[in-house]
């Protein structure tokens, strides 16, 4: 069973829905006369190219593929296949330079030397989250490749962890800046590529991938953004990919780092949490048993609670009044 079994979604509707939606915050809002989209190969940024062009056609859309040293090849050729189809203008800009001037590879390696001495700067590596998919507490290890191809893994202490995912923010925020130079020389807005469970969820960097003018598809769950993917006749390569979070050199998924469970299941998980449905229920959707399905939603509040400051503007002292305007 997939999220599909239990909501009715109407993909057309959908699209028109966003697209009216869209040139309504651009005109009224934003006034913005374009937009901006990084491109990164994977589904939810792909989804959100094909429904700009929806909105405002292939004219007023500007895309950006923007890898670096740890980017997976697919990357900039799925990237590049979605602004091909969609006939857009685009641009590729490799940040690696940027990034190991800022010291984003550096203090990345430090860390890794407190685990791994022996770490030359070559090994391949990521992150991944350790217990939730065993309904125990969650963890998070370092796993490398050696040169032999012999792939080790150690639990990381909570200093290096931080230190690791500090320096790996970099690449979002650098990708931000270079987002919005375009939509400022452009008089474009910048578009936000977060699903449902990644914004509930607080999948996102601060000032980083979190920043943006729209967010199209932050109501839709990560099953439907694949259902649009198919409507919008996107490049079947990335109608079919995996979701990644391409950040590190190791293959690496969003369960893998994140979530309690794979995207689909998450989604479940998810909207059964949001519609109040009991854990006897999911434990039939999803094939597990209760008490694994209660420390998912557990987990679901505890993520939704210690994200909660990734979604706040910065905190005032004291209250400004001002022409100010909220927009939910």
């Amino acid at each position: 069973m997939d999220l599909n079994d239990l909501v009715k979604f109407d993909p057309e509707q959908e699209v028109e829905k966003i697209s009216k939606k869209t040139v309504e915050l651009l005109r009224q809002d934003l006034r913005k006369r374009g937009l901006v989209v990084a491109v990164s190969g994977g589904v939810d940024s792909a989804v959100c190219a094909g429904l700009a062009t929806q909105a405002v056609g292939k004219r007023k859309v500007f895309t950006l593929l923007l890898p670096e040293h740890d980017s997976s090849g697919d990357s900039v050729n799925l990237g590049s296949q979605v602004v091909k189809s969609l006939e857009l203008e685009h641009e590729i800009q490799n940040i690696a330079k940027t990034l190991e001037e800022i010291g984003c590879y550096k203090w990345r390696d430090a860390s890794i030397k407190n685990v791994f001495p022996e770490y030359d700067g070559t090994w391949k590596n990521k992150i991944i989250i350790k217990g939730g998919k065993e309904g125990t507490l969650n963890h998070f290890a370092l796993v490398v490749e050696q040169p032999d191809g012999e792939i080790i893994e150690h639990r990381l202490s909570l200093k290096d962890y931080l230190q690791i995912v500090a320096s790996t923010n970099y690449k979002q925020r650098i990708r931000k800046n270079i987002e919005y130079f375009h939509a400022d020389r452009l008089n474009y807005a910048v578009v936000g590529t977060p699903n449902r469970l990644e914004y509930d969820q607080g999948f996102f960097v601060k000032n980083g991938d979190g920043s943006a003018d729209i967010k199209p598809i932050a109501h839709l769950y990560k099953t439907q953004v694949y259902t649009l993917a198919r409507y919008l006749g996107l490049p079947e390569e990335v109608c079919n990919a995996q979701p990644t979070t391409d950040t590190y050199s190791l293959a690496q998924g969003q369960d893998e780092f994140y979530f309690a469970l794979a995207y689909d299941k998450m989604d479940i998980a998810l909207w059964a949490f949001n519609n109040n449905k009991s854990s006897d229920e999911a434990s039939e959707w999803l094939d597990i048993d209760k008490e694994h399905v209660e420390f998912i939603f557990k987990d679901i509040e505890n993520k939704r609670r210690t994200t909660a400051m990734q979604h706040w503007p910065a905190l005032l002292l004291e209250k400004v009044d001002g022409p100010y305007t909220t927009h939910g």
